[in-house]
């Protein structure tokens, strides 16, 4: 009798981070002077891999922060200009200038603007402590300064402090409840706390205070997605497309969700727009050949995956996921050098062990099976399937007493297995302890498990009893 295994492949769908706005000035007492689409900034590690144009233009900005921080801010302003030039989205050339401006206007005073820009160097250098004490004198200069805490309140969610976050922003708000920004920045906070209505609420408000807010779309719809409410985030997604049409993250977040919903084609659809807009994106084309596994074409996934290992050599769950495809496959040796790849690269993927003993066990390879399933339960002691796998290949070995004991162990974890009763049962057969097949027997067949006719019927010539 054929007993069924468990593979955990593919299934590992990744989605972008949402975008934090950080990086603007504004006092409390004049309007501030924003672009009508406003500036973010990307997380850096959650953003896309930038593309060329972008590069050179952050190359741009960083020069013109350092010109900005020594006081040479028409040095500044001709570096954030030709940042522009190659990429208009650029949010912190965008407010940089607007920075400038408030100075020439002497909405601000050189030394605040100097504070702050120091701020936003050690902010891009990754220094947010020392980030954190330059906005900080920022507003001890002006305490009614809305943007300084905007700024400050970014760098304390960026160092995950989502609390001291939130207190920026919400003082922000107070100080200029017409911006878009802050409402925006508190959301993500929320967001990352999971307090998804929350988030929802302020990335509405931010949306009605500026309607062409093309990062509040699409992280209003990441919280919607986050609620199970997948039809309005992908209306989101669309507006952020609608509003800027160059926008990977909506077209990638949008493909994730018609993939979460069975539509395939749509997913597939939009992950191709989002390589033909960054061609160097792993994660698209991670996601996409997921969902061309999912479809049946796995010579696509394979095509995929291989891409993103292309790109990123380092990337453990591309080798994983190509695995499975060729485990599906039957091409076995090819599944286990990519399981082996991803484990070299990540030695703690529990995973990739439980599945490269499913590919050692369906070549004979039995002993090697059961070291890999040992070492994952080593790795995560309640690993129900790599206890569940490690009794398959323990049966067919004839070594009944450690099958039995690792469907025990799945059972304990997961009282519900109904197959796992099942192949206890015919361990306890062999050893011939027919009272203990048959109550294995009828718990499974109590949880829907279809037994066996065969079995069932060398069971009862067996035991001698019916039932």
């Amino acid at each position: 009798m054929q007993i069924p295994k468990v593979n955990n492949s593919i299934g590992h769908i990744l989605t972008l981070g949402f975008l934090v706005i950080g990086f603007s000035l504004g006092g409390c007492d004049s309007t501030p002077k924003y672009p009508e689409n406003l500036p973010s900034l990307k997380k850096t590690d959650l953003s896309t891999n930038l593309l060329d144009d972008q590069g050179v233009a952050m190359q741009n900005v960083t020069k013109g922060v350092d010109f900005a921080a020594q006081g040479k801010f028409n040095e500044a302003k001709v570096e954030f200009e030709k940042a522009l030039k190659v990429d208009p989205y650029n949010d912190l050339a965008k407010t940089s200038i607007i920075v400038i401006e408030d100075l020439n206007d002497k909405t601000i005073e050189s030394k605040t603007a100097i504070l702050w820009f120091k701020g936003s160097a050690n902010h891009i250098e990754g220094l947010w402590d020392n980030a954190i004490a330059e906005y900080s004198k920022v507003i001890e200069m002006n305490p009614k300064l809305a943007g300084a805490y905007n700024s400050r309140g970014f760098v304390y969610d960026e160092k995950g402090q989502h609390d001291d976050a939130i207190a920026d922003f919400t003082k922000a708000i107070e100080l200029s409840r017409d911006n878009a920004e802050p409402y925006y920045n508190r959301g993500t906070a929320y967001y990352e706390k999971d307090q998804h209505d929350d988030a929802i609420a302020d990335f509405t408000k931010a949306i009605e205070l500026n309607p062409k807010l093309t990062d509040a779309y699409n992280n209003r719809g990441l919280a919607y997605d986050k609620k199970g409410q997948h039809d309005k985030a992908i209306a989101d997604y669309s507006m952020a497309i609608e509003t800027n049409p160059m926008d990977v993250k909506a077209y990638f977040n949008r493909g994730n969700t018609y993939h979460i919903k069975g539509h395939y084609d749509q997913a597939i659809s939009d992950f191709n727009k989002a390589v033909e807009i960054n061609p160097m994106d792993v994660k698209v084309y991670f996601n996409r050949g997921n969902t061309y596994f999912i479809k049946g074409d796995k010579d696509q996934a394979v095509s995929d995956y291989s891409k993103a290992i292309e790109i990123d050599p380092d990337n453990g769950m591309a080798y994983y996921n190509r695995g499975s495809v060729y485990d599906h496959k039957g091409d076995y040796d090819q599944a286990i050098s990519d399981y082996s790849k991803a484990i070299e690269l990540n030695p703690r993927l529990a995973v990739a062990y439980n599945d490269r003993g499913n590919a050692y066990d369906a070549k004979g390879q039995r002993d090697k099976a059961i070291a890999d399933y040992g070492r994952a339960i080593e790795i995560d002691p309640r690993y129900v399937d790599a206890y569940y796998n490690r009794g398959i290949v323990f049966s067919g070995k004839g070594d009944y007493d450690q099958a039995i004991s690792d469907y025990s162990k799945v059972i304990e974890l997961n009282p519900n297995f109904a197959v796992a009763y099942n192949n206890r049962a015919v361990s306890y057969y062999f050893k011939k302890e027919y009272d203990k097949v048959w109550e294995d027997v009828h718990k499974a067949q109590t949880l829907g498990y279809q037994v066996h006719p065969g079995f069932l019927k060398a069971l009862r010539e067996a035991s001698g009893r019916k039932k």
